[in-house]
């Protein structure tokens, strides 16, 4: 019985510490996703003074939506695009820091300098830099190509193509390093063995290291998908979505219409939509490691 007892108010005890993290997390997460999917099923307008059960139309209306088009479209190829450079010159910058020179330690230092950037300053920063008449882009462009001008983001591939750069510019650095740690853990007597069984460089890379980070490869790009999907603090400070609405992504149309629009039913449905893109993208990415993996 003492045992038992023992035991019992060691139970208690524990969960009287994390107590308060639990109630935190219930008011914090749990409560407003599941007020969240209750909305997503109203219609629910503060300032028409609507809000009642409306099925699934708010989903309905989704394909009628030119501007939510317009964020699908924006999104999928943000998040595409983005990966792709994050993964070949995450890759690459992670083997050119890898090579031992003068000044390793140094730049492996510096190159995390734009990730470590807030978000809002990089969007700032950059709708100054894509600037047309003080903007250092043209300014750089100018003196190779006279007269050069161009309204970035102004222009729709334009304001795009900015977005996307800085996006890459921005957290490609992250992406390298955890490759490069990867690339650390892989045993030098491998490549040692293959250069004396006359191995080159492709076939070193190819047959050693791809197949040693590959399951690192697919790690990260599972969460920098889902990073790029929720990204928002990027376009509200660099474009704002625009031009119209060009480059605006599912979790800016959210906080567009949400607080905005002041259309709370609408906004909630986005964001439900939002949430099963994300659990899908995840699955996906988690079925296709385990399969690597056997």
């Amino acid at each position: 019985m003492n045992s038992i007892s023992l035991t019992s108010r060691k139970i208690i005890n524990a969960w009287l510490l994390i107590a308060a993290v639990v109630i935190f997390r219930v008011f914090t997460s749990l409560y407003p996703m599941i007020q969240t999917i209750i909305y997503g099923f109203m219609d629910y307008q503060p300032i028409a003074s609507t809000k009642y059960f409306n099925g699934f139309q708010n989903f309905m209306n989704m394909f009628t939506d030119s501007n939510f088009r317009d964020a699908i479209w924006f999104t999928i190829l943000f998040t595409v695009v983005s990966i792709f450079f994050h993964i070949i010159l995450g890759i690459g910058l992670a083997l050119v820091l890898n090579i031992k020179f003068r000044g390793r330690k140094f730049l492996r230092s510096i190159v995390l300098i734009p990730w470590a950037i807030p978000n809002v300053v990089a969007g700032v920063a950059a709708n100054y830099a894509f600037n047309d008449s003080y903007g250092f882009v043209n300014d750089i462009i100018r003196r190779f190509v006279h007269g050069f001008s161009f309204l970035w983001l102004v222009d729709v591939f334009g304001a795009m193509f900015a977005v996307i750069a800085v996006d890459i510019w921005k957290d490609t650095p992250f992406f390298a390093i955890l490759i490069l740690a990867g690339l650390q853990g892989i045993p030098n007597e491998l490549y040692e063995a293959a250069k004396i069984d006359g191995a080159n460089s492709i076939n070193l890379f190819t047959r050693i290291t791809l197949p040693h980070l590959r399951g690192l490869i697919i790690t990260l790009t599972i969460f920098f998908t889902l990073w790029r999907l929720v990204t928002f603090d990027l376009v509200y400070a660099m474009t704002e979505g625009g031009p119209g609405t060009a480059t605006s992504l599912l979790s800016y149309r959210i906080y567009v219409e949400a607080f905005r629009n002041l259309n709370y039913g609408y906004g909630s449905s986005i964001s439900v939509l939002l949430f099963l893109i994300i659990i899908v993208v995840a699955l996906l990415g988690l079925f296709f490691q385990r399969k690597i993996e056997v």
